[in-house]
């Protein structure tokens, strides 16, 4: 073998070695530091578009505490289709909402992922009034918010408190969200990260 195939040969190693790792970091980079997400539905608007991508940071929330406000990504729960966990709560078989929202945690997650906004921390004490949040007594300040207008379902007047270790997330479209109002609160352990980027459009970039 001559010197010049040897160095040819040399080169071609360092490329595969230098994409390989290129790859592995980036994958690395995915699966444990920042996350990319498409919003697949409306229930965001108008704070996020249909087909908006954003960027999560998944490691935050391990070191950090969840803030009031913030929008966060998450597995819902197994159930989430057969609604609350405690059939006295949400919305009953026939559509016609209680006087609760969903107080209790389903026991598995699902694999989808949701986008929603934290609107209830461990032992809040929450009810909903035509979509808008009474936390501890005060009412939210949304001005993210699509306004309910006397929608159906957007009344949960009755209290509960969030369980220790569980969040309560709400879309920001609320005549039109599926979340923690009719399937409960979310553990923890299900949640990925914080959206704290969108990258496209290009007429949306910036931070969240």
């Amino acid at each position: 073998m001559t010197a010049e195939t040897k160095s040819v040969a040399s080169s071609l190693v360092e490329l595969v070695v230098i994409v390989a790792l290129a790859l592995a970091l980036a994958l690395a980079i995915e699966t444990f530091i920042v996350k990319p997400y498409r919003i697949p539905s409306g229930s965001m608007l108008p704070t996020l578009h249909i087909d908006q991508r954003i960027l999560v940071d998944r490691i935050g929330t391990h070191f950090t505490s969840l803030h009031i406000g913030e929008i966060v990504v998450f597995h819902p729960p197994h159930d989430y289709p057969d609604g609350c966990a405690d059939s006295a709560e949400g919305v009953n078989a026939d559509g016609v909402a209680a006087q609760r929202p969903c107080g209790v945690a389903w026991s598995q997650p699902s694999s989808e992922t949701f986008v929603k906004r934290l609107v209830g921390l461990p032992g809040d004490r929450i009810s909903i009034r035509n979509g808008v949040v009474i936390r501890n007594g005060a009412s939210e300040r949304d001005p993210y918010a699509i306004p309910c207008n006397r929608a159906p379902m957007c009344d949960f007047p009755g209290t509960i408190t969030i369980p220790k270790g569980d969040y309560y997330f709400m879309g920001d479209n609320r005549p039109d969200s599926e979340d923690s109002r009719f399937w409960g609160p979310v553990p923890k352990a299900w949640i990925i990260g914080n959206a704290f980027f969108s990258y496209w459009p290009p007429d949306r970039v910036g931070f969240l």
